[in-house]
């Protein structure tokens, strides 16, 4: 493993030793953190840095085919892959790409090719953690929101109106209001716009309109 920057960490699952060193050695000389592995094994128990993060990985592996192992990937999060093999064929790119890989760079590769295709990984990874903890923050204020606070936020972002919102819910359209407002307050919306925002992003369902 070479230790340097911890802006992100850069992990290489390839069986080649020589691949394995140079490329330690080009990422040591670049300042970026990186951790080799010869397996997807040994990738898998290594603990992960909680830090933005690209995946090279090989495709022809002794454990498992790395584009299967992409596809196990798939359900859960994980940085995302840069493909590197010696045995490019169009099919197996085709594949890499549909199923989310950032490129697919066959051996020999440049220098060049590689780090642009990691820095496009990982700012892609730092995309999606920013949209995690954003909606990890969501989650947590919509847990603070009462049953009844609940049954009035799809109501009230699916734009109807209090009067309409509080005939569907059998209260008063005063305390729709109260309700509302401390929606408002709970969820840190600045706006109605933010609410709308929020509620999206909770992929909370929105009520029809009654005609």
């Amino acid at each position: 493993m070479a230790m340097a920057s911890e802006d992100y960490v850069v992990y290489v699952v390839d069986d080649d030793a020589i691949v394995r060193e140079a490329l330690r050695e080009l990422f040591a000389s670049l300042d970026v953190t990186s951790a080799t592995f010869a397996s997807v094994g040994e990738y898998i128990d290594h603990p992960k840095q909680d830090l933005p993060a690209c995946l090279v990985l090989d495709v022809e592996l002794p454990d498992i085919n790395g584009l299967d192992f992409q596809r196990q990937l798939a359900t859960g999060y994980h940085p995302p892959i840069v493909f590197i093999t010696g045995h490019g064929d169009i099919p197996s790119s085709v594949r890499a790409m549909k199923d989310g890989a950032v490129d697919f760079l066959v051996k020999p590769f440049s220098q060049q090719g590689l780090m642009t295709a990691i820095e496009a990984a990982v700012a892609r990874d730092r995309q999606a953690r920013v949209e995690t903890a954003e909606r990890t923050r969501l989650q947590q204020r919509y847990a603070t929101l009462t049953p009844r606070e609940r049954d009035v936020l799809p109501l009230v972002v699916s734009g109807l109106l209090n009067k309409q919102s509080a005939a569907q819910l059998g209260i008063s359209e005063v305390t729709l209001q109260l309700h509302r407002s401390r929606i408002m307050q709970k969820m840190q919306a600045a706006s109605f716009a933010d609410l709308v925002r929020s509620a999206g992003q909770l992929d909370i369902a929105l009520q029809r309109r009654q005609q």
